[in-house]
């Protein structure tokens, strides 16, 4: 048995901790030794539910595996003791795993410099503020670097523990406790999918927004930088400026964004085949079209209708 260490923290959602107890404690029966730390060794004082805490921060150092499961507050940096604790299990070799926003915790310890990490894309350009110095992955749902794991959101933290069982124990416990958990043992796409992007949908530049306006009625047809300056009575490197300056992106990128927006409303509420989808949003062919949603979502065009369909 691994003997595998959940570290409380004050405020700690209780979902969040539930994932990781249920994955390794009730869905993996007789491979994981868990025990439930608190940096005080007690109690935490808030009023939710606790388990029985089994102890402080000297039972780290008897444990192989040590997951952080959340993080109350971004702005809330782990007491002392608690970096010094997990910066001596991560120098021996412990698998430290920062679930969510214990992602954050890790990188306050200064355990990701230099590393790939992830964490929900919510937090994606604070995290990126607050630590230039980590690789950061969002899309990933969960990212390994060394003897760290770290994972996006409170359902991608179920991912990454199946994961854990796997790297430690095999395919055939980790099918075990995903079939217990009621959930597939390993899943297609990243966050990528859930993301929300909303485009610009105006400018301070009137006629770049006369512009932006105009080619979302034409998706379907041909567009170029060339074409588009053109429209905007505008030399290619004066639209090419205009439009980033107006946007943050370049004109094709933007152009590439639009269409796949399109193409998740029409998957989403309507019927039409990826041919027409395709076509309907300007792809040259089907084949284009499917790299280019896959490229971007890690998922098929009839993955995404299925699994966002109406």
């Amino acid at each position: 048995m691994l003997k595998t260490a959940l570290l409380l923290y004050p405020d700690i959602n209780p979902f969040h901790f539930s994932v990781p107890y249920m994955a390794f404690q009730d869905a993996s029966e007789g491979l994981f030794d868990v025990k439930i730390i608190t940096p005080t060794g007690k109690p935490l004082a808030n009023n939710i539910m606790q388990p029985k805490i089994d102890g402080g921060l000297d039972l780290l150092e008897e444990c192989r595996i040590i997951v952080i499961p959340g993080w109350a507050d971004a702005d809330t940096q782990p007491d002392t003791a608690t970096v010094k604790a997990l910066q001596a299990a991560c120098g021996r070799g412990a698998c430290l795993v920062g679930l969510c926003y214990g992602t954050y915790a890790l990188a306050y310890a200064g355990l990701l410099n230099g590393k790939k990490a992830a964490t929900h894309w919510l937090g994606s350009d604070d995290f990126r503020r607050r630590f230039p110095q980590v690789a950061l992955d969002i899309n990933s749902i969960y990212v390994e670097d060394g003897n760290i794991i770290t994972s996006a959101g409170t359902a991608a933290a179920l991912d990454c523990c199946l994961h854990i069982i796997r790297k430690f124990y095999g395919v055939k416990a980790a099918n075990k406790a995903a079939r217990l958990l009621v959930v597939p043992p390993h899943r297609e796409g990243g966050q990528a999918q859930f993301i929300e992007r909303p485009l610009a949908q105006s400018t301070r530049d009137k006629k770049i927004n006369i512009l932006i306006n105009t080619l979302k009625d034409t998706l379907h047809l041909p567009h170029s930088t060339d074409s588009a300056a053109a429209q905007a009575n505008m030399s290619r490197s004066t639209f090419t400026r205009h439009f980033k300056k107006a946007t943050g992106i370049t004109f094709l990128e933007w152009l590439h964004q639009e269409r796949l927006q399109l193409s998740l409303d029409l998957l989403e509420n309507t019927s039409l085949t990826i041919d027409q989808i395709a076509e309907r949003c300007g792809f040259q062919n089907t084949v284009s079209f499917r790299t280019q949603f896959y490229r971007y979502y890690q998922v098929q065009p009839n993955a995404w209708r299925k699994q966002f369909g109406r």
